[in-house]
C-alpha cells in the first residue's frame, strides 16, 4: 500500500527506527516539508493524532506577546467550510477528546479517538492548517477569554507571578523572558488581524509535524496523511527562525518579590544552561542526572536529605533541569526554610550543601540507584501512547532528531559521576543566574 503512494504522495524520505524498548517508530517527510512520525501501539483500539507547529511565544512580533496563544484559541473558531466550535463537536460526537497547548517553541493540537476515526481527524486538521476563518464577533470575545485565563492561571497565583518575574530577570534579550500567555497590557491590544498575520507567517506543512501513535498500520497511516496533507503547498511566508539571543551575562541578578498572599516563603535560583542538542545530548543528560541527584527525591536526594532530615533547616528543597527547548535550558534550585530560619540563612545553607556535594563527589551507590530509577521512568513512559507522541512532537519542534528522542535513555545510561560533577560546576558561576526571595511584606508595611 505504501509503495503505491510514492508516486504522488510527496514523500522524500522515510526512516524506520527500532528502539530497543518500544515498537517501531517511522519518520518520513513529504515534498511540501511536512514531517510525519508514526508510532505503532496495538494494545488498545485508540489513536492519538497530533499536529505540531514550530511557532510559539518566542516567535511573536515585538509588542504582540500572547498572540501565539490567542491564535491557538482561534484555531477552534472554524474554517471556510466549518462553523465555530464544529471541530471539537465532531471530535466529541465521534467519542474522542481534543485540546491544544502552546510553549515558547511550538504550538500543538491533538485528538484521542477510536482508531477508525483517524482519517476524519486528519481531514479536519489539514483543513484548518490552511483555511482558518473567523470574524470580529468571534475573535473579540476570545480575547476576553485569554485575558481571563491570565488572571486565573497567573495573576491569582503568587508563585506563578514570582516565576514570571524570575524569567523576565533571567533573560536580558531572549524572548523566553516574555510569558507564554503574554503581558496583560499587550494582550489587551491584540486583534484578529494580528492573529491571522501570525497564522500566515508560521502555519503550513513546511513548518509542521504530524505525530500518530496507537492502533494503526504504519503504511495505512502514512497513506492517509498523504491523502490529506500531501496536496497542501508549502507556505512561502515561512522563514527560518530569527530570535534575539542573549549577550554575555556578566553579573548575577537578585530580586525580592513581596506579596501578602505568600504562605511559605522560599528561595529560588535559576541558571541559564545548555539545552538538549541534536546529535550530542551528553551535557543535557548530565544536567538531568545532576538535578535528580540534588533534588529529585523528597527523601533521598542530596538537598532534601541534608537540609530537611539531617539539619532540620528546610521544609523542602529541590532541583530541576528543563532542557527540551530550542535555544536555552534552565537549571533551578530552591529551598523553603522552616519557621525561624531566614531566607538569607536558607540560601547560604543550600549553597553550602551544593559546594560540599561538588567537592566530595557523587556517592556511587546513590548514583546507580538514581540512574536505574530514571531509566525505569523513561521505559514506563513508553506505555502511554499519548506521552510518547508528545515526546516526539516536542523533540522535533525544538530541533532534535528522531534518533535523539529514541536515544535519550542511552544518553542517560552513558553519564558518569565525573560528568555530573563537571555539569555541577556551572552552578558555581552565578553570572548567568537570577536568585529570588518570595516572601510576605515586612510587618511594618502590613500594618499600614
Amino acid at each position: 500500500m505504501f509503495a503505491r503512494h510514492l508516486a504522488f504522495a510527496a514523500l522524500i524520505s522515510v526512516s524506520l527506527l527500532r528502539p530497543s524498548h518500544a515498537e517501531p517508530v517511522t519518520h518520513t517527510q513529504f515534498e511540501n516539508g511536512l514531517e510525519v512520525v508514526v508510532i505503532e501501539d496495538r494494545r488498545a483500539p485508540v489513536v492519538v493524532n497530533m499536529v505540531w507547529y514550530r511557532a510559539g511565544a518566542a516567535d511573536e512580533p515585538l509588542g504582540q506577546s500572547g498572540i501565539a496563544h490567542f491564535l491557538e484559541h482561534l484555531m477552534f473558531k472554524g474554517t471556510e467550510t466549518t462553523d465555530p466550535g464544529e471541530f471539537s463537536a465532531l471530535v466529541e460526537a465521534n467519542g474522542g477528546r481534543d485540546n491544544a497547548f502552546v510553549s515558547w517553541d511550538y504550538t500543538g493540537f491533538f485528538q484521542r479517538v477510536a482508531a477508525d476515526r483517524l482519517e476524519l481527524m486528519m481531514e479536519m486538521e489539514a483543513d484548518r492548517m490552511v483555511n482558518l476563518s473567523f470574524t470580529e464577533a468571534e475573535w473579540l470575545p476570545e480575547r476576553g477569554v485569554i485575558l481571563e485565563e491570565r488572571g486565573q492561571v497567573l495573576e491569582s497565583r503568587v508563585g506563578a507571578q514570582f516565576n514570571e518575574t524570575m524569567l523576565a530577570a533571567l533573560y536580558k534579550a531572549h524572548p523566553y523572558g516574555v510569558p507564554i500567555l503574554g503581558w496583560r497590557h499587550e494582550m489587551e491590544t491584540l486583534t484578529g488581524e494580528m492573529a491571522m498575520d501570525f497564522y500566515h507567517a508560521h502555519y503550513g506543512p513546511n513548518n509542521a509535524i504530524v505525530v500518530i501513535a496507537g492502533d494503526v498500520d504504519t503504511d495505512d497511516a502514512i497513506a492517509k496523511a498523504v491523502r490529506h496533507f500531501g496536496p497542501i503547498p508549502p507556505n512561502p511566508n515561512i522563514e527560518p527562525r530569527a530570535r534575539t539571543m542573549e549577550p554575555p551575562h556578566l553579573a548575577e541578578r537578585r530580586l525580592v518579590f513581596e506579596d501578602s498572599r505568600v504562605g511559605t516563603p522560599y528561595v529560588s535560583r535559576m541558571y541559564l544552561v545548555p539545552p538538549r542538542r541534536a546529535g550530542d545530548q551528553a551535557e543535557a543528560a548530565a544536567l538531568h542526572m545532576l538535578a535528580a541527584l540534588l533534588g529529585g527525591s523528597s527523601t533521598t536526594s542530596v538537598l532534601e536529605r541534608r537540609l530537611n532530615f539531617e539539619e532540620g533547616i528546610a521544609l523542602s528543597a529541590w532541583a530541576n533541569y528543563s532542557g527540551t527547548r530550542r535555544d536555552y535550558g534552565t537549571f533551578s534550585v530552591g529551598i523553603a526554610p522552616v519557621d525561624g530560619v531566614s531566607l538569607e540563612e536558607a540560601e547560604a545553607a543550600m549553597d553550602r550543601v551544593i559546594v560540599e556535594f561538588l567537592q566530595e563527589g557523587v556517592d556511587l551507590e546513590q548514583f546507580e540507584r538514581v540512574r536505574h530509577q530514571m531509566r525505569a521512568a523513561e521505559i514506563y513512559a513508553l506505555d502511554d501512547a499519548q506521552a510518547r507522541a508528545r515526546r516526539f512532537g516536542v523533540g522535533l519542534s525544538v530541533g532534535l532528531d528522531v534518533e535523539d528522542v529514541t536515544g535519550w535513555i542511552d544518553a542517560i545510561e552513558a553519564v558518569t559521576p565525573e560528568d555530573v560533577i563537571a555539569a555541577g560546576e556551572t552552578l558555581l558561576d552565578r553570572r548567568a543566574s537570577v536568585t529570588g526571595f518570595l516572601t510576605q511584606p515586612a510587618a511594618e508595611e502590613l500594618s499600614q
